[in-house]
């Protein structure tokens, strides 16, 4: 008789720690503080809590996914390894120079982010190959032992390599590595040739910097994961959820950590393609709200948008060219600090600002009682009447509305005469503001109209605020998910097993080689059909082909799909077709009588998503009517109502009731603005639709 399959999704957030247990289509889920010194801890809590509510033993589970922020956040507050770069003679300063670009124009006084690694961390070796793979400078390893000597001695814990051109050759790199190893057996070791094997150098050397410098602080946190779970009885294979929407094995995630940068925010954009998917909706915007940060994303087709390269820790707000690029298959989306946990102060403008700072779960926003002064998002959620005091987190964290109230008087309302709910609602318009302006320029940047879309929130913050984004996006559909508070955690259950190879192979169409372009094919599909098989030996295995185009004297590409029957047969011809129409698709024209490059190269192996069940047939709705009441503010009208109080378990199928209102559960709590209608869905979802007007009331 076969085991039944129970899996655990876990997603390490700057708060909190989200835990989801499947067994047998049951959900059973918890929300934990993350504990920051040993976050392992957190996640055997949680396991623990699930465990209990399943009524099983950590050994009866079979396959544990997981998603963390380590990453990101080690690269943020730059906690990484003491490491070294080795590079070609004369490449030193590349990601100090950067690519020369303002990216902000008119700022006189623009600071560049500083490079990850000092220019003393920088080390350079006499080789040069070209851009044809040609060796120009022949490497010398007596060169190469005395370097390694050199970093030995500085004591030095991990080592990114990358050269010049070794995407296409990458000899050089793999000699390096030779000699590292015998000289430095216990050194973390990161080639751009495995890491980023793409063109332009400053992205490439980043992302091998990046991996490098995270590799030590992840590469020990998984292990020490592993052997604590197994500890606790959970002798199952780990997996780790990657930031292009797909599932590596634990091993080759500490291989390269680089991939898990945006792991937890794809997981939420896996979750929400899976719930367009069940109610066959094309566009969709995916909005991600937890305790550090806001996640938005757009969903089309059911298939989230994805990229190429991303930017880590921003320090100009929305601005491009301010991050620090990283060069791998990712899910697109804009990431912005404004979550529950995000702190609030006034500027020299006497202007409310919110966020990127987090007040995190140690201490957490001041109603959370563990030491916090300064208000946060939630302090302002818990005076607006969003938040139930006595039932925050399942009823595990008691809030204290006094201690919001005292913070946000002290630190906005006192500077800017006003009391501390008018405070708390010009806190909440500034961080509602900045989301929905996010969500602006991300489909502006995209193309998009978000009227035509319908917004899917989740996260434990996101339903409280996502009534009031449609209000001001005039977005007139909401869907929020069973399972919202923890829906990162779910999305790890449907995510499959993936991995994208990508290569840099520069070919104009004048001057196609299908033979090469075959052999390049066939090499990246085994590459990443490889990476799948560590996962699952037998599952039956996909390839998605995408290659990178422009037009000659272009900065930056299009990404365009093509299907395996051209990849077989590679045909100039047929991807100028398929580049004109993408390029019609975003620009509204073509370019007759230019040339057409293609620069990078790309396949994705990947094993079945889950299966999306169909939506069953909704029942004629039945107004509800309340006999519970709260008081709740509105924004829109910007005054204190009355507001109906419902358990979301207790809302039938097909049930309706009409804003204000607030809709309570686990993990979350759902704000109906006064605009909008709730009703209650066959598959869990409560959909929120603007309401009909009144017209006796308009007359």
């Amino acid at each position: 008789m076969q085991k039944q399959a129970v899996r655990l999704g876990v997603d390490i957030g700057g708060t909190f720690t989200d835990v989801v247990l499947e067994r047998g289509g049951a959900l059973f889920s918890t929300k934990v503080l993350t504990t920051y010194r040993a976050p392992e801890e957190a996640i055997v809590e949680g396991m623990a809590r699930v465990c209990a509510q399943a009524q099983i033993n950590p050994g009866e589970i079979t396959q544990i996914i997981h998603g963390t922020t380590l990453a990101t956040n080690a690269l943020i507050e730059r906690r990484g390894a003491k490491t070294a770069l080795i590079t070609t003679e004369g490449f030193r300063d590349v990601i100090e120079m950067r690519t020369e670009s303002r990216f902000e124009q008119y700022d006189l006084n623009l600071t560049l982010p500083p490079p990850l690694l000092p220019r003393n961390f920088r080390y350079t070796i006499t080789e040069r190959m070209q851009a044809d793979g040609q060796v120009l400078k022949p490497i010398n390893r007596a060169e190469i032992e005395a370097l390694v000597g050199e970093i030995k001695q500085a004591g030095f814990e991990s080592i990114a390599v990358g050269f010049l051109h070794s995407y296409v050759n990458d000899a050089h790199e793999r000699l390096v590595a030779e000699v590292v190893s015998e000289k430095m057996p216990g050194a973390m070791l990161s080639l751009s040739c495995e890491v980023s094997p793409q063109m332009r150098e400053y992205e490439r050397f980043n992302t091998t910097i990046a991996n490098a410098y995270i590799k030590p602080l992840m590469k020990t946190y998984l292990g020490r994961l592993k052997g604590r779970l197994n500890s606790e009885g959970a002798r199952c294979p780990i997996f780790l959820m990657h930031s292009g929407g797909g599932i590596i094995s634990l091993e080759n995630a500490a291989e390269f950590p680089v991939r898990l940068v945006e792991s937890g925010p794809a997981g939420g954009a896996v979750f929400a393609a899976h719930i367009a998917a069940r109610h066959k909706i094309d566009k969709v915007l995916s909005f991600d709200m937890g305790g550090t940060t806001a996640k938005i994303c757009l969903i089309k087709n059911q298939t989230p948008k994805t990229a190429r390269v991303f930017e880590v820790a921003r320090s100009y707000r929305f601005k491009k060219g301010s991050g620090m690029p990283i060069s791998i298959p990712v899910i697109d989306m804009v990431e912005i600090g404004a979550g529950g946990g995000s702190l609030a102060h006034v500027d020299s403008l006497r202007q409310i600002r919110v966020g990127p700072e987090s007040a995190g779960s140690e201490p957490g926003p001041a109603c959370y009682g563990r030491g916090g002064t300064r208000p946060a998002v939630t302090d302002a959620d818990l005076v607006l009447g969003r938040l139930d005091p006595d039932k925050f987190a399942g009823g595990r964290i008691t809030l204290k509305p006094a201690a919001s109230a005292a913070a946000l008087a002290a630190h906005l309302g006192d500077t800017l005469g006003m009391d501390s709910q008018t405070a708390a609602f010009g806190l909440s318009e500034v961080v509602d503001e900045n989301m929905a302006n996010a969500a602006r320029v991300h489909a502006v940047e995209n193309g998009e109209d978000l009227s035509d879309y319908t917004m899917i929130a989740f996260g434990g913050a996101a339903p409280l605020h996502a009534g009031r984004l449609c209000e001001k996006l005039g977005i007139t559909r909401l869907l929020v998910p069973s399972g919202a508070g923890v829906g990162s955690a779910i999305g790890f259950l449907r995510a499959p097993f993936s991995f994208e190879a990508t290569r840099s192979q520069f070919m104009r169409l004048a001057d196609f080689r299908s033979d090469l372009a075959t052999g390049l094919l066939a090499e990246l599909t085994q590459e990443a059909t490889a990476f799948v098989r560590s996962c699952d030996a037998k599952a039956e295995i996909d390839a998605q082909y995408k290659v990178y185009m422009r037009y000659s004297g272009q900065g930056w590409e299009i990404p365009v799909a093509f299907d395996a029957t051209l990849a077989q047969s590679p045909d100039a011809a047929k991807f100028e077709a398929l580049f004109e129409r993408e390029y019609k698709t975003l620009f509204g024209r073509s370019v007759a009588g230019m040339d057409i490059e293609i620069t990078v190269w790309s396949v994705n192996a990947t094993t079945a998503a889950a299966p999306a069940t169909a939506l069953a047939p909704q029942p004629a709705g039945q107004r509800l009517t309340a006999t519970v009441y709260r008081s709740l503010f509105d924004s829109a009208s910007a005054q204190m109502t009355q507001a109906a109080q419902w358990r979301r378990a207790d809302m039938a199928i097909g049930a309706e009731l009409d804003g204000p209102a607030v809709i309570e559960e686990e993990e979350t709590t759902i704000i109906v603005p006064k605009s909008r209608r709730a009703r209650a869905m066959s598959d869990g979802c409560i959909e929120l639709t603007a309401r009909p007007v009144d017209k006796g009331a308009a007359q």
